[in-house]
């Protein structure tokens, strides 16, 4: 028999009487359990209600909006398993026990930071028996009948998501539980952000290769202004010539999503952490090696994306004809150039995005975390779309050499090829400094509309999906 037991601190004044759990469903061994009445404060009445509407959500499978007591039962033991990954996750020492120290120590490494007098105080309204640490039997009474702890939250609602896909290559991937990896939630993840990243990358194509000709024709003495651009791509080859070079840019997203994921998962076992959540400079250099292993692997996917971006209309047959024309005139070695630069630019980018989202994280849960770790919608896309600029606005130089050198070949008429050192020495001294950020502004225009279409389509792709949002 399930025996289920709650302890409410009953106020002299401003009581609410309400009813707590019904009876549907109920064996007739607990019949006698007709309804269970409470006295609350009525301030806390509509907290009350929340987290009553939480437990029902988490635990109502056949979805008539009850909670009938074989489902009570399982949300119990399906919440009792998360808790003892969460549980497992903070023990550091591997004793059993969890203390000021060790929560200090898993909310540094999510780049959370707190005071001992803080940490202390989270251990107090946990610990019974007055030990100052926590064992598994007083982590579980505790957090049983709610439906998320705030550092399970904290990971949830803000690990830095694929979601946030800009038509650039994020260097840090999505770390997944182990109850995702056990049932195989991790590739449903991965499917839907894929399919939002194409459809984002294909609604701001016509930004993205303005930003490429930019990036190529535009200097001093030929300026090409937003305007003037789109007006040049249609004069030459109609409206669909917006859109060329997004193929290929598309079908790169499920070649480097997975070879990354998979480099991610191998690094993290290398670099020795046996957690489940790594620190910040570790999630750095991991995902920036990841990053760098997936690059190389479909590099020669960014080359083809560049040449069909800047041909002219009919200069390819396709994909394939590029390919054909590009091993033909300049050999295997044509399918690397700028691979140099590219490299480098993971660095600052992965860095810098890392850095500036975990400090906005940071901010606003030392700021506004009072009651939930979810921040909302719209504080999650500003803060993607914030790092996302910054990373893109320090390493921007490097991509912007880079896409030169992928050019040359088709610019020079196979004249001299000229180095990554050649490169911005050759910018600097005909264009000044602010010729390396050339086509910065088409980049910049495309990053919100491309952030708020990844996740729009996102949240659709995992609900038709089947993955649940908790």
């Amino acid at each position: 028999m399930l025996c289920l037991c709650l302890y409410v601190h009953v106020p002299i004044t401003n009581q609410t009487e309400f009813e707590y759990f019904e009876s549907n469903s109920l064996p007739s061994e607990l019949k006698t359990l007709f309804k269970l009445s409470l006295f609350l404060p009525s301030q806390e009445f509509s907290t009350y209600r929340k987290w009553r509407q939480k437990i029902v959500k988490a635990g109502d499978k056949d979805l008539d909006g009850q909670l009938d007591f074989e489902e009570f039962v399982h949300y119990l033991r399906d919440h009792e398993k998360k808790l003892r990954l969460v549980f497992k996750s903070l023990d550091k020492k591997n004793d059993g026990h969890i203390d000021s120290q060790e929560i200090m120590q898993s909310l540094r490494d999510l780049g959370v930071h707190i005071s001992e007098q803080q940490a202390e105080k989270i251990l107090k309204s946990m610990d019974k028996n007055g030990t100052m640490t926590i064992d598994w039997s007083e982590w579980r009474d505790y957090h049983l009948l709610h439906p998320a702890d705030n550092i399970p939250e904290i990971i949830l609602y803000w690990k830095h998501s694929t979601i946030f896909d800009v038509g650039e290559s994020l260097m840090v991937p999505d770390e997944f539980t182990a109850e995702e990896k056990d049932t195989g939630m991790w590739w449903r993840h991965l499917v839907a952000g894929g399919g939002a990243g194409a459809v984002s990358r294909t609604c701001t194509a016509p930004l993205d290769r303005l930003k490429v000709l930019m990036q190529v024709h535009a200097s001093r003495c030929n300026t090409m202004c937003i305007t003037g651009g789109f007006s040049q791509m249609i004069r030459e080859g109609g409206v669909r010539s917006l859109w060329r070079g997004n193929g290929i840019n598309v079908l790169k997203i499920a070649p480097e999503s997975a070879i990354k994921f998979m480099a991610y998962e191998q690094i993290k076992r290398i670099i020795g952490s046996n957690q489940e959540r790594l620190g910040i400079l570790e999630r750095l250099v991991a995902g920036s090696l990841a990053g760098a292993i997936a690059q190389s692997s479909i590099y020669p996917m960014e080359v083809l994306k560049t040449r069909l971006a800047l041909g002219r209309t009919g200069q390819y047959t396709g994909i394939a004809g590029c390919f054909k024309h590009i091993l033909q005139k300049e050999g295997l070695g044509a399918f690397y150039k700028g691979y140099v630069p590219n490299m480098l630019g993971i660095i600052p980018y992965a860095g810098i995005d890392l850095a500036v989202y975990e400090t906005l994280k940071n901010s606003w849960l030392q700021r506004f975390a009072t009651d939930s770790a979810d921040p909302g919608v719209f504080v999650l896309l500003a803060c993607g779309t914030m790092s996302s600029t910054c990373g893109q606005l320090a390493s921007y130089p490097l991509a912007l050499v880079r896409t030169r050198m992928q050019a040359q070949a088709a610019s020079l008429d196979g004249g001299p090829q000229m180095t990554m050192s050649g490169l911005f020495r050759h910018i600097v001294r005909t264009e000044g400094a602010t010729g390396l950020y050339r086509g910065l502004a088409p980049n910049f225009m495309k990053v919100i509309p491309a952030v708020s279409i990844s996740y729009v389509v996102y949240e659709n792709l995992k609900a038709t999906l089947g993955v649940q949002s908790r």
